[in-house]
């Protein structure tokens, strides 16, 4: 009788509680099928500039599955290269194929090379071979993959752990009658909210310093840019986890439904981070990506680290990181109204 009370309070407490149950029932059912819509894509078709080289060798091209781009001259292929419109370009030097790749994704670069073996084996019969000259515009043949997934999971697990960490410390403050005592004061809602930022913001760039360093000092992940310029994409990316960390916080009412946001808020994140090549997807798909902050934040990095973008070329992207931090704490402003009117 004492268990089947025992069991009947249990079951009582996960009845009345909707949000865990509903994260026990439905969450996995949502991750599991975003898992599946994410990864069931198409194999990836290199995007390849032909200058300068036989037309037979783009018509091959185009037959093993590439997009191919005819350019009248290098010059103006090489700059679409820069523009990441291309994935590789291939002229003739001294009769031989140069394949000049763009570099900074090892996927894409294994996708160049398959196709053209393929197409090498088609235009040269009788089992000859030409081996193409090879020639990176960033990086080279030594990048490994931790390298190209390094720089996008800095910025990940400095958004993770600030999320957990702001919205944890942010409802203690509540919890403890901290947060309704400052709002019994004649601080405004906004004041409190920035203070909060502030202070919790002190900590949480210590932390993105230290996560940057590490990252490229002592496990050596490749930096073709500025480290200042990476720490300061870092920090722009744990100002939006913290906002939304804090955002979050409002609508939990202890520790553990804080870590029920994390399947919902943070895991999409990990899928439209860069770390699946998103125009492999759906288009709808993609825009559900360009709805996120890290979308923006790992694209600032990988940017930084492995192509040596600067300022100007991540200014967009910072922006967005901006807006979306601005927008989370005006949400926390409002949120604040349910504990008490000022």
């Amino acid at each position: 009788m004492r268990i089947r009370a025992l069991a009947l309070r249990i079951i009582r407490q996960f009845w009345k509680d909707k949000r865990t149950l509903a994260l026990m029932l439905v969450a996995p059912l949502l991750v599991l099928t975003l898992v599946k819509l994410v990864l069931d894509v198409d194999d990836i078709a290199p995007r390849i500039g032909v200058a300068g080289a036989p037309t037979a060798m783009a018509e091959t091209l185009a037959e093993t599955g590439a997009e191919v781009t005819v350019y009248d001259d290098v010059a103006a292929a090489m700059r679409d290269l820069e523009d990441l419109e291309l994935d590789a370009v291939v002229a003739l030097e001294n009769g031989r194929p140069r394949v000049t790749l763009e570099g900074s994704s090892p996927t894409r670069n294994a996708a160049v090379m398959r196709t053209l073996q393929q197409a090498m084996r088609t235009l040269v019969p009788g089992g000859r071979t030409v081996e193409p000259v090879i020639a990176y515009l960033h990086g080279s043949e030594n990048r490994d993959l931790f390298d190209f997934y390094g720089s996008m999971l800095v910025g990940f697990f400095s958004f993770f752990f600030v999320f957990i960490v702001a919205g944890v410390s942010f409802l203690r403050e509540r919890t403890s009658g901290t947060l309704q005592r400052l709002l019994a004061t004649p601080l405004r809602r906004w004041e409190v909210v920035a203070g909060y930022l502030l202070g919790f913001g002190l900590f949480t760039a210590i932390q993105a310093t230290i996560v940057v360093w590490f990252a490229t000092r002592v496990l050596g992940i490749a930096l073709e840019g500025s480290f200042g310029l990476v720490l300061l994409a870092n920090l722009f990316i744990v100002l939006s986890a913290l906002t939304l960390g804090t955002l979050m916080s409002a609508f939990a009412n202890n520790e553990f439904q804080v870590f029920q946001f994390i399947p919902l808020v943070v895991v999409p994140q990990v899928f439209f981070c860069g770390l699946i090549d998103l125009e492999t997807m759906p288009e709808w798909l993609q825009t559900v990506g360009h709805a996120l902050p890290l979308y923006y934040g790992a694209k600032a990095m990988q940017a930084i680290m492995l192509r040596g973008a600067g300022w100007g070329d991540i200014a967009a992207d910072v922006a967005v990181l901006v807006g979306f931090s601005l927008a989370f704490a005006l949400l926390n402003v409002l949120a604040l109204r349910k504990h008490r009117a000022i």
